[in-house]
């Protein structure tokens, strides 16, 4: 007879039907003080926490997988689980497990997931970088005609930004280049970025307004702006993954924002982790130009500041706004000292009021709101001040923009204590005189101590026990407790007393004026704690009704953050306001690379400064110079001043007059893309491609080696129509970096082309770097003094040398390569091939030594036929 197959526990059963629920998720499954995980969940997490994997009873005969971590230190386990890129499901309890109990029989108490967690949506401030937005975007491909846009909508959650464009297809990239969301939702099936799939029917157009209306309660959208179909598809579907991820609970999100198509630099993925924008090469925000003008002292003004860069204005008088922003914190120094000492003490308002719209929230957000409304209204009576004798438009519409706030700090000042805990649980946040119907529970759950030693005394006086104690655990509550050598008196049914528990040495009693006690201070402290609860909701709505005022301030404080700390990197550092206009001009004086500039500078040593004028009959430079002599930070270093001057910020110059750049290109370095198949070669033609057809003559392109990647022929050919395609067709301004000295010939016959070069000199057989860039030709490449600078060994060396001398000895006979390229007219047709020679061609193929007699004979028949005789 078959046994019977063994039936999984009530709760397995009930955590199975939880995870089928979530199949693409780790399941946290509250038990106790511990977050579990079983089978193929507990094996990856364990896999990725490095924490022990154990088994717990049976399944299907085999031993379940299973393990855990702390609930009460759970957010860090939590980080390296999204950050291993696992999306995780929270399964709590969701009733008192004294209630299942009471079910009887085999009950489990009730669970429910409660919230998915995913990259883009965390709001914990353990597992955030303060000093980073958090975006979460969703792409929404337009219908498929002509001309049909995509639409994308990002929002952080952890401060409720919410903002919608319209792009095209060739754009999207660099759209989410530019954002840098964290996670991305598109539809199932299509590919185009890598994306979290969401079902279709997620993003249909007029769904996604129904869910936008519902969401603001409005009837209508007109008052936010107007969004294309695409762009409502999109924030559609945002609103629709934000509900499956907060379980029905959608966080506190303010108006959508529609960005026009255009008003910032079109900066591409490329370009961005070329120039280090906001990221190194390594990955890390160390070194990059974020990192080095970031002197911003709260968290909302470091994101704030790291978007401005992520997106430079394209309207000048935007820029200049920013500018003379800028510029009034520079010539008011005390002004500016007060506001950052200010801001220094300022709690993040934003995230504070997101954790509290997701009810994640607690008192310590509630100070954190009420200090920092405060601060707020102290600095915009300090700075207005300040500012008699008037404001830039930018500075003074900030100060607009903090409300009054009056009514909300007084109240929070009122209802809180100083310095109130993290969570509510445990109660102490609500001050005292705030409520007398509080302060009488808190004084009967106070005088409880009191009133439990007062009835102990009594009782041994009356009992002669002169050992009894009144003790307290969470199973028996408060009772009585004697030795048991003395327990007998009481057992009597006339002692009043009633038996409860009899340990080791010692035997447990209630009594009726105990239980009264007991019910009484328990009581008062359940009370207490409710009543708390019940203010903390009521202070907490009274915000959330206000949040959009609120917002408005946090975010007027992160300008005014921003500013200011531009303005003390400028004082500090001897940076200077750029002329920014609608012109093509680029006229920089003694410009300095950020970084490097901040990193010499950090290690004592000078900074050799230079110029670049990409005037309209110069437009077009190609540098040469030695490896290392620092032709790419030349490069690199005018794309900075660029970005960070429409940015809104003083750039490291004597000097600078930048005409607005639309696009910013810099294909400097050189890697492969194994993933996408691609070599380091097909990276940089793929890149020099979308160059020579996105740029425009209001571009800024910096270029570097191009054609390094592949022999030398074909790389100088390569160069070469680049460089023509660059000043012929797209008149943009550019840097073009070579070793290719044979281009130089063409600042012969391009007006618009200037040579410069960085110059080097020789010295008892070593080579020095002056980094200066000057006009001319580098007279070679040095190729072989940097490789012994590298430690190329001197036999390797020496033969370089010897195969170098043969080699130009031979290009010297021939006339050199650039002699036969010089009589090359620009983009003049492909001469036509030459006609076939039949002749020709079956002779070449002839090896006269392996003919035979016949096979001779048989080819000087063909020869004659070949010759038509």
């Amino acid at each position: 007879m078959t046994a019977p197959a063994h039936q999984p526990s009530p709760m397995m059963i009930q955590y199975l039907g939880l995870k089928a629920g979530v199949p693409d998720c780790l399941l946290f499954y509250r038990m106790g003080d511990f977050y579990e995980l079983f089978f193929a969940d507990a094996a990856a997490a364990a896999a990725t926490l490095d924490i022990a994997l154990t088994a717990r009873g049976e399944h299907d005969g085999k031993p379940i997988p299973m393990c855990g971590v702390p609930v009460h230190s759970h957010e860090v386990y939590l980080q390296r689980l999204i950050k291993g890129g696992h999306r995780v499901a929270i399964a709590e309890q969701i009733e008192d497990p004294k209630a299942a109990k009471a079910r009887g029989g085999k009950s489990v108490v009730a669970r429910a997931i409660v919230r998915i967690v995913t990259p883009g949506t965390l709001t914990e401030a353990a597992l955030l970088d303060a000093r980073a937005s958090n975006w979460l975007a969703a792409v929404a491909p337009g219908a498929p005609k002509a001309g049909a846009g995509v639409g994308l909508a990002w929002c952080d959650v952890s401060t409720g930004v919410f903002r919608t464009l319209t792009c095209t297809a060739d754009g999207l990239a660099a759209e989410l280049a530019r954002i840098g969301a964290t996670e991305v939702i598109a539809p199932e099936g299509w590919h185009e970025v890598p994306a979290t799939p969401r079902p279709a029917h997620d993003f249909d157009s007029a769904g996604g307004e129904a869910r936008l209306k519902a969401q603001f309660g409005v009837a209508t959208l007109d008052g936010f702006g107007r969004f294309t179909r695409p762009e409502l598809a999109a924030a559609g579907a945002l609103l629709a993954y934000l509900d499956t991820t907060g379980a029905g609970r959608v966080p506190l999100l303010l108006p959508p924002q529609p960005a026009p198509t255009e008003g910032w630099m079109a900066i591409d993925a490329a370009t961005r982790a070329s120039l280090e924008l906001t990221r190194s090469v390594g990955g890390s925000r160390t070194g990059s130009l974020l990192d080095c003008i970031d002197l911003t002292v709260t968290g909302s003004g470091g994101r704030l500041l790291a978007d401005d860069l992520a997106g430079p204005l394209t309207d000048p008088a935007a820029v200049n706004a920013r500018l003379d922003a800028v510029g009034w914190f520079v010539e008011e120094g005390i002004a500016r000292t007060r506001a950052r000492e200010a801001l220094k003490a300022c709690p993040d308002i934003e995230r504070a009021l997101s954790r509290l719209a997701l009810g994640r929230g607690g008192p310590r957000d509630l100070a954190n709101i009420r200090d920092g409304l405060a601060l707020a209204t102290a600095l915009k009576t300090a700075l207005v001040a300040h500012g008699q004798l008037g404001l830039p438009p930018l500075i003074e519409a900030t100060l607009a923009g903090i409300g009054a706030h009056g009514n909300d700090i007084d109240r929070l000042r009122t209802a809180l204590v100083a310095e109130p805990p993290i969570e509510t649980a445990k109660g102490g946040y609500i001050a005292p005189r705030y409520d007398a119907a509080l302060d009488e529970l808190r004084g009967t759950g106070a005088d409880g101590r009191r009133l439990v030693a007062a009835l102990e005394s009594r009782l041994r006086a009356s009992t002669g026990v002169a050992t009894l104690r009144i003790r307290h655990n969470n199973v028996l509550g408060y009772h009585i407790e004697v030795a048991a050598r003395a327990a007998d008196p009481l057992m009597r049914a006339e002692s009043g007393f009633t038996h409860r528990q009899t340990l080791a040495g010692v035997v447990r009693f209630g009594s009726p004026e105990l239980h009264d006690l007991g019910i009484r201070i328990s009581q008062a402290g359940d009370h207490a704690l409710a009543a708390e609860a019940a203010h903390f909701e009521e202070l907490r709505e009274g915000l959330l009704a206000r949040a959009s005022v609120i917002s408005g301030t946090a975010q007027a404080l992160a300008r005014l953050d921003v500013c200011s700390g531009l303005a003390e990197i400028a004082g500090r550092d001897g940076w200077v306001r750029p002329i920014v206009d609608d012109s093509c001009a680029f006229l920089i004086e003694a410009g300095r690379h950020p970084v490097v500039d901040a990193a010499t500078r950090a290690a004592r040593q000078p900074f050799v400064a230079n110029d670049c004028d990409l005037s309209e009959d110069r437009r077009l430079w190609l540098v040469t110079g030695p490896n290392m002599a620092g032709k790419s930070t030349f490069l690199r270093q005018n794309a900075l001043l660029a970005v960070l001057a429409q940015a809104g910020a003083w750039v490291p110059a004597r000097s600078a007059h930048i005409g607005i750049v639309d696009r910013l290109f810099s294909r400097v370095g050189a890697s492969d893309d194994l993933a996408a198949g691609r070599s380091t070669f097909m990276v940089e033609m793929v890149e020099t491609a979308a160059i020579l057809s996105q740029s425009t003559r209001s571009s800024l392109v910096i270029l570097d080696e191009v054609g390094r990647g592949t022999s030398t022929y074909d790389g100088l050919a390569i160069a070469w129509a680049v460089l023509e395609a660059v000043h012929d067709k797209l008149g943009c301004r550019c840097l073009f970096a070579t070793h290719y000295h044979e281009l130089t010939r063409l600042s012969e016959r391009l007006k618009g082309l200037a040579l410069a070069t960085v110059r080097v000199r020789e010295w008892q057989g070593e080579l020095v770097f002056l980094h200066e860039v000057v006009p001319g030709a580098a007279d070679r490449s040095y190729g072989l003094a940097v490789a012994r600078l590298a430690g190329l060994p001197a036999p390797v060396i020496a033969r370089a040398k010897e195969v170098l001398g043969r080699l130009e000895a031979q290009r010297d006979k021939t006339g050199g390569l650039a002699a036969a390229l010089t009589d090359l007219p620009l983009f003049a047709a492909a001469p036509a091939p030459p006609p076939r020679d039949g002749l020709r061609d079956a002779l070449a193929g002839v090896a006269p030594d392996t003919l035979s007699p016949r096979a001779a004979l048989d080819l000087i028949y063909e020869l004659k036929r070949l010759a038509g005789e």
